[in-house]
């Protein structure tokens, strides 16, 4: 399973804002990396500098490398509707972001190492794919023996945000991808219609 696996908080400083989550390293130094910051940084980035750094934003919050990203652009150039929703309601309905949106895991890397080591079920199987993409009506759970997991429990304590799209039974560790969400109700701060430019060039 490809992945980045690098440093969070230079890629955080990176794009100016705390795309993995709350970061006390990013909150002290939220100036962009590199020797000398911002002052020898172009005042005025290109066209496509923007472009492409929105969809590095993209990527790296959503944790995709490229060639995963550009097949999921293409799914999405595919289906009714508009390109770059589709894509960020793709990106929503994978197992692995699922999880972290239901409360199970307190990050995406967190919740992508739980699906890999097949602590996750999908309407009663096991499902090892971060990338499975969920359809509405289908149920998330944590194996009878994973729900203990000190990081589950962690992650449920601290009383995660809900979402309209997701039914989520913390008793149970449970929840169930109810539908593909609305553009307006997903958080992130993406600019998807400058991803669809930088593809469609």
């Amino acid at each position: 399973m490809a992945r980045y696996i690098g440093p969070t908080t230079k890629i955080a400083r990176k794009f100016g804002e705390a795309i993995y989550g709350p970061d006390k390293y990013f909150d002290k130094r939220s100036f962009p990396p590199g020797q000398h910051g911002i002052s020898k940084k172009r005042k005025q980035p290109s066209e496509y500098a923007i472009q492409l750094a929105e969809k590095q934003k993209a990527k790296y919050t959503y944790g995709l490398l490229e060639r995963q990203f550009r097949n999921l652009f293409e799914k999405a150039s595919r289906r009714k509707g508009v390109t770059g929703e589709n894509l960020l309601k793709m990106l929503e309905a994978r197992l692995d972001n699922t999880l972290y949106r239901l409360g199970f895991a307190a990050s995406r890397r967190q919740a992508r190492q739980l699906v890999g080591h097949k602590h996750v079920t999908v309407n009663g199987s096991v499902v090892n794919i971060p990338s499975y993409t969920l359809k509405p009506g289908d149920k998330v759970a944590l194996r009878e023996r994973s729900k203990s997991l000190t990081v589950v429990q962690s992650a449920i304590s601290h009383k995660p945000k809900k979402f309209g799209w997701l039914a989520v039974d913390e008793r149970a560790v449970e929840g169930t991808f109810v539908d593909f969400p609305e553009r307006d109700q997903i958080p992130e701060n993406i600019n998807e219609q400058l991803i669809v430019e930088l593809y469609s060039k």
